[in-house]
């Protein structure tokens, strides 16, 4: 699967998308995620589409049907340079071993000041919401091998604005 997930990472430089997943389904499915800085648009997944085709079939990659979508609003962030593009937003995490018996933390993340995506064991914080009366803001301090998964957190509000 590594193997897939670069010879797909490969297919797809230089056009503006970023890979962020490759999965096999069931069924011959093969699922690819693309994503972009200003969002992915249909046309991005048609383009990806056609390139991939082309190249898995040039490789003899068994698949009966590609899906190329984008990674929607709850984002897996699965490298230290997706922690580093997303810090300042809303993420949850689960941990590889707990902390105060817990393993699943929402906040908003902090990256350190100038991080490299190459550098080793950067500290990331975790900016937890106040719980109680006191209000006081807890930060979990951890670094990307402690992490299991992590997502995007957004809260979204389905309300919209009244006339």
């Amino acid at each position: 699967m590594a193997d897939l997930f670069v010879l797909t990472q490969q297919a797809l430089a230089g056009m503006d998308v970023e890979l962020v997943d490759v999965e096999r389904a069931p069924l011959g499915l093969l699922r690819v995620t693309i994503d972009r800085a200003d969002g992915v648009r249909i046309e991005d997944c048609e383009q990806v589409s056609k390139q991939l085709s082309r190249v898995f079939e040039v490789e003899n990659i068994d698949y009966k049907r590609l899906e190329v979508g984008s990674p929607g609003v709850d984002r897996p962030l699965k490298s230290v340079a997706d922690f580093l593009r997303f810090a300042g937003q809303r993420v949850e995490i689960r941990l590889r071993r707990p902390v105060d018996n817990r393993k699943v933390y929402s906040g908003m993340l902090h990256a350190p000041e100038g991080a490299d995506e190459q550098a080793s064991a950067l500290e990331f914080g975790l900016e937890l919401e106040p719980e109680g009366k006191s209000g006081e803001v807890k930060v979990l301090n951890f670094t990307f091998d402690d992490v299991d998964r992590a997502k995007l957190d957004p809260v979204l509000d389905f309300k919209g604005k009244k006339r």
